[in-house]
This record gives structure tokens, sequence and C-alpha cells, in this order.
């Protein structure tokens, strides 16, 4: 069997779905990576990965250059004829779906971590793109032979209230996974009379609540509170919420944060720091929240949509309500007064990460959906002999 994964960047391919590609290898899967052009397809290559770049542009609305892309999809489709196609982020499921669909592939997984741009965004363009988009999200995602991949309840919710999707097919996933073994190894650091080192670690976009983090930094210096604001990530100018990097140098250059641009090696940094948080305005499932967890460190996040899916308040870290500085600044302070709530906190979520978020988990729920599309008659079987079981 042959099974072809799909993205908008190789980075994403190479830092949150190369556990799933190798795994599906070692299943005996043939697995060819496609994405547009960078610098993370040779990475997959010394895997010994195959991966191929696309003539893919993320931003584009221009009909003539969507249209070969899609063409061009339709004729590696039909070269390859894989088993089964594998679509991540909503361009990318979209697109690989309808040329699945026109080159005859008989089964399409789609995992949409999040609601993206276009249904997030209040701007001009997102609303007129959004009615366009939910359109062709009817038309791909359809069909007995399509599953849609969802991160989180309220996702799963809003995509049953929109009809965009066969609530039928439909699976919840939390995440794509992260090796808790590996970050727990990490010794979660105290704030035990020590300057507090917080972290930030995202895209650089608006959304993922940036501006609000260093607002908040402001603030807690203002009020005579030492901390380090650290903020890790670069800009993604392939999004139209990406803050420019002059920006960014503005906040370096008042002392607001301190940046640390791309960072590879999270396992060093996370045992750096005393508290990760992330003041997002919506997530599938926020990864950089789960390796902190798996860490044991305490983490602050807003109540919404896939953050409050890792964090339970006052249980496994705290939730902010969603862009409020101040609740956020708040929170830091809570934390650097109370060294024992916070190693609670970060105690309880390492026990969460490694029992609902271990890579091993997402990637074997994954693999019980191709198996759901690929061997219908033996899963039909087992789902039965399981329903048995459970009477």
């Amino acid at each position: 069997m042959k099974a072809v994964l799909f993205a908008n960047t190789d980075w994403y391919l190479y830092n949150f779905r190369r556990s799933l590609a190798l795994s599906l290898r070692r299943a005996g899967y043939d697995v060819l990576l496609i994405s547009p052009e960078g610098s993370y397809g040779s990475k997959l290559r010394d895997m010994g990965l195959r991966w191929e770049p696309l003539p893919m542009q993320r931003r584009s609305l221009n009909l003539l250059r969507e249209l070969a892309l899609l063409w061009y999809l339709v004729r590696l489709l039909r070269r390859e004829r894989p088993t089964i196609v594998h679509g991540f982020t909503i361009k990318c499921a979209v697109y690989g779906s309808l040329a699945a669909r026109i080159a005859g592939i008989p089964a399409r997984v789609n995992a949409v971590a999040g609601m993206g741009y276009v249904f997030t965004s209040t701007q001009w363009k997102a609303r007129l793109l959004r009615p366009i988009v939910s359109g062709l999200l009817r038309l791909a995602l359809g069909g007995k032979g399509a599953r849609l991949i969802l991160q989180n309840a309220d996702d799963v919710e809003l995509f049953k209230r929109a009809g965009l999707v066969d609530p039928r097919h439909i699976r919840l996933i939390r995440g794509s996974g992260v090796d808790c073994e590996k970050f727990a190894r990490v010794s979660a650091k105290t704030l035990d009379g020590e300057r507090p080192r917080v972290l930030l670690a995202c895209r650089l976009l608006w959304d993922k609540g940036v501006d609000e983090y260093v607002t908040a930094a402001r603030r807690l210096r203002k009020h005579g509170r030492a901390i380090d604001a650290l903020l890790a990530g670069t800009s993604d100018p392939g999004n139209p919420a990406a803050i420019p990097e002059s920006t960014v140098q503005r906040w370096v250059e008042e002392g607001a944060i301190t940046w640390l641009g791309h960072v590879d090696d999270m396992t060093s940094l996370l045992a750096s720091v005393h508290v990760v948080v992330l003041p997002s305005y919506r997530e599938g499932l926020p990864r950089s929240l789960v390796e902190a967890a798996a860490c044991g460190l305490p983490l602050i996040t807003t109540d919404v949509p896939g953050c409050r899916e890792v964090v339970s308040d006052g249980m496994d870290g705290l939730l902010i309500p969603v862009k409020d500085s101040d609740a956020l600044a708040s929170a830091i302070q809570r934390l650097q007064n109370d060294p024992l709530l916070a190693h609670r906190l970060g105690h309880a979520a390492r026990i969460k990460a490694r029992t609902q978020f271990d890579e091993r988990i997402v990637i074997q729920r994954t693999m019980d959906v191709y198996a759901e599309l690929c061997h219908p008659l033996k899963q039909s079987a087992t789902n039965t002999q399981a329903r048995r079981l459970s009477h």
C-alpha cells in the first residue's frame, strides 16, 4: 500500500508528521511526502523518506495558478496510484481531496488543525473567501471514502453545525503527537527565589497572542516584577496574520522581550525556563503546550478551542480570557508568588501529556483510520467484536 502525505510546508512535515511517516513505513506502507519547496525536504530525505516539492504558493489567489496546481496534483496522484491521500491544513485538504477524487484514489484522510485564517480572521479578504472555502470543503470532504480528523471537540461541533462534512466521517484525534519520553527527561526548574524565565514559543502571528504577551511583560516590569520574557519562533510570511520582523525588533530594542528566533532544540530550551504561555485566539491542539507539559512545566493559556483541551484551569495549568494581557500578567505573577502551585500544576500537566497526547497514541489512532478505509471488511469485523466484548 502507498500513502501520500500532503502539507503546506516541508517544515510541518518534518516537525509534526515525520514520526507518522516513519511508522507507516515500518508498517509496510510506501510513503510519499509532498509540500512546497523548502529547506526541510532534504532533512526528510536524509531520514530515508521520499519527499517531492510542489509548485504551490500558500497565499496565491490567482485562479489560473491554483487550477494549474490542482492539475499538477491530479497528474502526480495518477502517476503514483496511492491507496490513501492524507492532507494537512485546510488548503491541502481541499486540493488534495479534489485531486484524489479526480484521479480515482479510493481513500482520503484530512487532518485540519484549527480553522485557519479564512475562518478565524475578521479581515475583508477572509470574510470574502469564507463561503467559497466552505463550499469547496463540502465538495472535497464528502464521500464514503473520506474521513476528517479534528484535534478538539469544539472544532468537531463547529464542523457538524456548519454541515461541512457527514458527522459519521469525523474522527477526533487530539494533536499530532509528542515524544513525551524525550521531554520527560527534562527536570522542570522551580520558581523558588529565581528570576522567572517565561516562554512563548510559536509562529510569529498576531492571533497567537504575541502582542498580549509583550503587553503583559511590560506591565509586570512597570510594577517591579523582574522577569525574562522569552519569545521563540520566526515570522510566517505565507500567513496573512504574520507579524513583521521589524515589529519584533522594536520590542527587543525596547527591552520588553528577548527574541530567540527559530529554536531547533526545544528540549534544552524548555529545560531552561520556569513557565510556558500561549495566549492564542484559537488552536487545533497546540504542540508547544504539550511539549512543555511533558517537561512538567506550569502552563498559562487562553480559554479557547484547542488550548482548553490541554489545560484544565487550576488542575494542570491556568486558563485566562482571550485578548486579555492584564489577565496574562496576573497569572504569571500568581505562579511567581506561589511556587508550590506552579510545581503542582506542572506535575499534573506531565501526567496528562503522557496519558493523552503521546505520539504513540496519536499515530495508532491515525493508522486505525487508515485501516478503516483501506480494510473495511477487516475493520467491520473488529468493530463487531469490540461491540460484543463491551456488552
